[in-house]
């Protein structure tokens, strides 16, 4: 069948939508109709060369909701017209990290940037003429139609909106996670979430939804700091050092509990701010992305072994998808968790350009691409 679908040819490149050939799912696949597909940063780390994949040109998009088309053979838990979920990271269930509840380091999780299928490097879905086309984390979600791996998707309850649904396969969770299952906040943390865009939103979220006393937004837009103070901050700043004075001045001098970096483009320096911000035996929780040749973070390895304190990366936010996919959207059902006040523009597939050139603008919180 026939796809439009938004690759990048060449890195660094630009979106442009074209149309595929798009493979009948097969063996262990289901064929899903997109409805809403979120315009996350790490994409844009594809098209910027930031995040190497190995397959050119690339479907891009990881973020996503739709229905389900069709079933291929060997799928019995899934059926036409069902909703579901995109989780960029496959989970097998059965590898060590699935069976630790680490589902977002599951061993499929090592071919999502190679866009081929899932343990045969030379098999792809989408093709552009004769050209094998990969697919953003094995699913490729700026497509009007994509066929996926069933371990890829999630189903869901039929009442949820899918595009509000769209951003708990990456933002909500990675971000929410960060600040919960990363960061180990408690009750009456002081909580510093560095960089408020589609991920950092959600660490605020998460943070005032574990209980943290307070929880200081940073951002130099002012824009996204109102955005924080509506979603559960208590204090926004438009700098680090702002940021760090309000955390102690909270602390009797001692800094924060935890801080959540999710900038866009994260660097050391990034990475070190976050680390002056934190008390003894704090810790940071590093979320945004970098370029990869990037090396060293300058922080002073006395105060790190002295003061006990933790530098942590974070995944998917440390998430458990099966589970925390359906967790999170029982937490918008029951208005804990906030999802369509994320959504700041709707965009059509052709627009997916704007919808880049605004999140890097700072207008938006999270875009979305509806089809």
């Amino acid at each position: 069948m026939r796809t439009r679908s938004a690759i990048v040819r060449a890195v660094p490149g630009k979106w442009e939508v074209v149309e595929l050939d798009l493979d009948e799912p097969g063996p262990g696949e289901v064929l899903v109709r997109l409805v809403a597909a979120g315009l996350c940063h790490s994409d844009d780390h594809i098209a910027t060369g930031d995040l190497p994949v190995r397959t050119l040109p690339m479907a891009g998009g990881h973020e996503g909701a739709g229905v389900v088309e069709a079933v291929g053979p060997e799928v019995h838990d899934l059926a036409v017209g069902d909703h579901v979920v995109f989780t960029y990271l496959p989970v097998c269930g059965r590898c060590r990290w699935c069976s630790n509840g680490l589902q977002g380091l599951c061993d499929m999780g090592a071919g999502t940037l190679h866009g081929s299928r899932p343990g045969d490097p030379t098999s792809y879905r989408l093709h552009l003429g004769d050209v094998p086309v990969g697919q953003g984390s094995c699913v490729g979600t700026f497509s009007e139609r994509t066929t996926v791996d069933r371990r890829s998707v999630v189903k869901i309850d039929k009442d949820i909106p899918l595009e509000s649904a769209a951003l708990v396969g990456c933002g909500v969770l990675t971000g929410w996670g960060a600040a919960v299952n990363s960061g180990g906040t408690r009750p009456g943390d002081v909580v510093i979430c560095m960089g408020i865009g589609g991920i950092g939103i959600n660490a605020v979220q998460g943070a005032a939804h574990a209980g943290a006393g307070h929880v200081i937004a940073v951002d130099p837009v002012e824009f996204k700091r109102a955005k924080a103070l509506e979603l559960g901050a208590t204090a926004a700043f438009a700098d680090m050092a702002q940021a760090r004075d309000h955390a102690r001045s909270l602390t009797n001098g001692q800094g924060a509990d935890v801080a959540v970096v999710t900038v866009g483009i994260t660097t050391g320096e990034h990475v070190a701010e976050a680390f002056a911000s934190i008390r003894k035996a704090g810790t940071v929780v590093v979320v945004g992305l970098g370029p990869r040749s990037d090396r060293g973070i300058p922080v002073s390895i006395d105060e790190l072994v002295l003061y006990q304190k933790r530098i942590q990366g974070s995944l998917f936010g440390s998430a458990a998808p099966l589970a925390d996919i359906p967790r999170a959207l029982e937490f918008y059902r029951t208005g804990q968790l906030k999802l369509d006040e994320l959504i700041t523009t709707r965009y059509t597939l052709d627009e997916i350009g704007q919808g880049y050139d605004d999140m890097h603008a700072g207008r938006n919180l999270r875009g979305v691409i509806v089809f």
